[in-house]
């Protein structure tokens, strides 16, 4: 009977402190998890805000065509769609193009929370009310989607994203060059493509054969497409010179363009930039 007693005298007491403690001074007995005031707050200090569209098909790869050049490329590896147009500060008046960025929405429920990898292939000159807008592919848009609510969050309209930009890795691809189908032997173009790295190109330069001490400097024509006029005929086999735009490492095609050459070829060379 005296167990019982104390048993209930004990518990009484504990409920009498329990009431006492929430009635005058809640905020010391209870201890609630901070909450994430804002969607768009990251710990990580390199990222930033950004705001998201997305064109073309729901699940497609955006433009046919493109402000860089690229062309239908961008649906296969190892772009596979993961690609956007840039508004004037991304794009860069094209030489943005071919950079890399992880971005990743946080700030609708069907969000991932998750980071993507994606490349600015295309310009999106209407981009301006915010001061950095990725207009990505209806792809790269849903990638950053739980799994099954991509088509979601491409009704949400302007999404605000965070977004750093990273270097460029494509396993297994060297800098590439796709001749320009008007060229000839007093005007050479090309699209320069794959850079890892910065991915942005500062420089292209050109240098013919016999010649082991001139480069000429070659005039971005649009997007990642550089040309070079002269006034004598070009003699291959012809070397160029690539300067990453943000780091200014360089990396040298020797001989990448053979003799013989044909407009509209594409010409791989044995170099990249270093990740």
């Amino acid at each position: 009977m005296a167990i019982l007693f104390v048993e209930r005298y004990y518990m009484i007491m504990n409920l009498l402190c329990a009431l006492t403690c929430l009635l005058l001074n809640l905020t010391h007995c209870f201890s609630p998890k901070k909450l994430n005031i804002s969607a768009a707050t990251t710990s990580d200090s390199d990222w930033s805000i950004a705001g998201a569209t997305w064109y073309g098909s729901p699940t497609g790869y955006g433009s046919d065509g493109g402000a860089c050049g690229y062309g239908t490329a961008v649906a296969q590896p190892p772009f596979s769609s993961m690609v956007s147009a840039g508004g004037a500060s991304l794009f860069k008046s094209g030489k943005g193009c071919g950079a890399c960025y992880q971005i990743k929405c946080t700030s609708k429920s069907a969000c991932s929370k998750n980071p993507v990898t994606i490349v600015i292939t295309d310009e999106c000159p209407g981009c301006v009310t915010e001061s950095v807008h990725f207009d990505l592919s209806g792809t790269a848009f849903g990638a950053m989607a739980i799994s099954g609510k991509d088509s979601q969050l491409r009704n949400a309209g302007v999404l605000q994203i965070l977004y750093r930009k990273v270097e460029c890795n494509y396993v297994g691809k060297t800098v590439t060059f796709q001749v320009d189908k008007g060229s000839n032997a007093y005007y050479f173009a090309a699209l320069v493509e794959y850079e890892n790295g910065d991915g942005e190109i500062g420089r292209v330069e050109l240098k013919q054969a016999l010649d082991s001490d001139t480069w000429l400097s070659m005039t971005q024509l649009w997007g990642a497409v550089w040309k070079l006029d002269v006034s004598s005929p070009l003699r291959a086999p012809l070397s160029l010179r690539v300067t990453s735009l943000d780091s200014g490492e360089t990396v040298v095609a020797s001989n990448v363009i053979p003799a013989g050459w044909q407009p509209g070829a594409i010409y791989k060379s044995n170099v990249n930039f270093q990740v």
